[in-house]
């Protein structure tokens, strides 16, 4: 194995300008949520020219609306299309998904990039744009770890599928489809940008929208009215009270016993009134929250609740008029890898160690992330270890989204090594 592992990290080296040519062609993809079909009939193609089995769909709500995992979602779906490019091996070796998302976060006013977002430039070593590093640089990788094993003249000895899904910065309900579909394997490899470290624990996250009715009159009469917006301001309040409840030391799993604020409220988006000089009668503002892995979504969700009906209840008019609370989008467990005490768990883990090993010459980095990924669906729900390891990136979510070459780089050199390890190989 030693000459094939020289020959895979030259085969990457080879076509290292290529791989930037192909991430910078899909960051042009403005692949925004409910945009993202251009994105995926580029990597659909990218897939069929390789000569992979493609399937090309769209997700249909009725299809994984009862399955674990599911996140309710709000609006038409006909937009959401998924792609699996499969591999079907000749030998029995141990398959794997290569898993990644296409969709990115929106990327703000332009004005406020050096450059335009979804115009990919490279500058001293960095590839910027909207959804370069979170997460197109990891479809990269997937794709070009198995062109550079095919250049050897070889190919995986156990089936491979290339999965690029939608949903993944709201719901997860893309890669929830696939496992609907029928795509199973020994193991899964998620290439988000976590700067080439083996995630061990995420945090699961619920999105939900509270609503808010106020009474309107003219300003000039405000006394007599009830501002739906400033009624906003202490139920936030009480929600960070519940999230700092919630990150005390006596709630933390093991994976989190030394990570200090793990779970983050975050207030999205607020939209309130219609007129100036109107106190205004309505108001709804977005809320994320974090959760632990072990933490029940339901329990969470009643917390939730009784904590804007207590702050609530402290307000003469919303006494009177309860908030509504309507859920929408994630609803998404946390996951721990490192509680996966199976063999096929520490097989992957310690292939994934030896290859990340071999090309960067350090010991491979583990951490618990205070995000969530797509691992959770594989990991909780299809009884397979879901690794989660890609290139270092910057700004994700941000101004001046950035990913770094050469760690991009190492991580199509380390992907082709665990492919190469963990599948086996066949001539082609």
């Amino acid at each position: 194995m030693d000459d094939t592992r020289a020959a895979l990290l030259k085969a990457v080296d080879d076509r290292f300008d290529a791989e930037i040519a192909f991430l910078a062609e899909v960051t042009s993809h403005p692949s925004t949520r409910g945009n993202e079909q251009s994105a995926q009939d580029f990597m659909a193609g990218e897939f069929a020219e390789r000569g992979y089995e493609v399937d090309h769909w769209q997700i249909d709500v009725a299809d994984i609306r009862d399955m674990p995992g599911f996140s309710p979602v709000i609006g038409p779906y006909e937009d959401a299309v998924n792609v699996v490019g499969a591999h079907r091996a000749r030998g029995r070796g141990r398959s794997l998904i290569l898993n990644g998302h296409v969709d990115v976060v929106p990327e703000g006013p332009h004005d406020m990039w050096d450059t335009p977002p979804f115009e990919p430039r490279v500058d001293g070593g960095w590839m910027y744009g909207r959804g370069a590093g979170d997460m197109k640089a990891g479809l990269a990788a997937n794709l070009f770890a198995l062109d550079a094993i095919r250049a050897t003249g070889h190919q995986p000895a156990g089936d491979i599928f290339l999965q690029s899904v939608v949903e993944e910065e709201c719901t997860g309900n893309g890669a929830l489809a696939c496992l609907q579909r029928g795509y199973r394997a020994d193991a899964a490899l998620i290439t988000e940008p976590f700067a080439e470290s083996l995630v061990t624990a995420q945090v699961g996250v619920i999105w939900f929208q509270v609503h808010l009715k106020g009474l309107p009159v003219h300003v000039a009469y405000a006394g007599t009215g009830a501002n739906a917006i400033e009624a906003a301001i202490p139920l936030i309040s009480a929600l960070h009270e519940m999230e700092h409840c919630w990150n005390a030391a006596d709630r933390r799993p093991a994976s989190f016993a030394h990570v200090g604020h793990a779970l983050n409220l975050n207030i999205g988006r607020i939209a309130g009134g219609d007129w100036t000089s109107s106190v205004p009668a309505w108001c709804v503002f977005d809320v994320r929250m974090g959760l632990f892995p072990g933490q029940d979504l339901a329990t969470a969700r009643a917390e939730i609740e009784d904590t804007l009906r207590r702050a609530a209840r402290e307000n003469d008019f919303l006494s009177r008029n309860q908030p509504e609370i309507v859920y929408h989008g994630f609803q998404a467990e946390g996951y721990a890898l490192s509680q996966d005490k199976s063999e096929t768990a520490t097989r992957a883990i310690g292939t994934l160690e030896a290859a990340h090993r071999h090309v960067t010459g350090r010991a491979l980095d583990k951490l618990p992330i205070t995000a969530t990924t797509d691992a959770r669906f594989f990991g909780l729900y299809a009884d397979t270890p879901a690794l989660v390891y890609g290139p270092r990136a910057e700004a994700i979510h941000g101004f001046n989204e950035r990913v770094d070459l050469e760690s991009l780089r190492r991580t199509t050199q380390s992907i082709a090594i665990f492919v190469a390890d963990w599948c086996g190989l066949e001539s082609v």
